[in-house]
């Protein structure tokens, strides 16, 4: 299996990094908004992409861009994030070229999923939370990543 992981930086990279585990027996290949990034995956294929948020809706559509232009060229059988914006537009992105996709919501949301966590549940074929008390038939609970 082919596995596309994808995180924004700061936290969700590192949350990302301690999935890797999960996916050890598969090919994995890893994108985020930080070239500087791909020295701490250099075993791997890393690829940088843009950064954006929802304040700024014209980087957003160019992130969306690049992002499915990565997934199409990948073709990832699996696409899983710890988000934020880079990671939702990944799994929209997977989903559409039929990838299954993964969410992993960030430890930091302690009392309600994130904003990209919530649109994922939308779409995501996985949604899973790092806080039992969030756990809901649709969000999943299996521990954390950070501990």
């Amino acid at each position: 299996m082919k596995v596309l992981a994808i995180a924004s930086a700061g936290g969700h990279w590192i949350q990302l990094l301690r999935l890797m585990p999960a996916f050890e027996q598969h090919e994995i290949i890893f994108a985020s908004t930080r070239q500087s990034f791909s020295e701490t995956v250099s075993s791997y294929k890393f690829y940088a992409v843009p950064d954006a948020n929802r304040w700024n809706k014209f980087k957003l559509i160019y992130m969306g861009a690049a992002i499915s232009r990565l997934v199409l060229a990948v073709k990832p059988d699996i696409v899983v994030t710890t988000g934020a914006a880079p990671g939702l537009m990944g799994l929209l992105a997977g989903k559409l070229f039929g990838a299954k996709t993964i969410w992993v919501d960030s430890i930091a949301n302690v009392e309600k999923l994130s904003l990209s966590g919530r649109l994922a549940l939308l779409f995501a074929d996985r949604t899973y939370t790092q806080w039992e008390g969030l756990a809901t038939p649709k969000v999943h609970y299996h521990g954390n990543v950070l501990s």
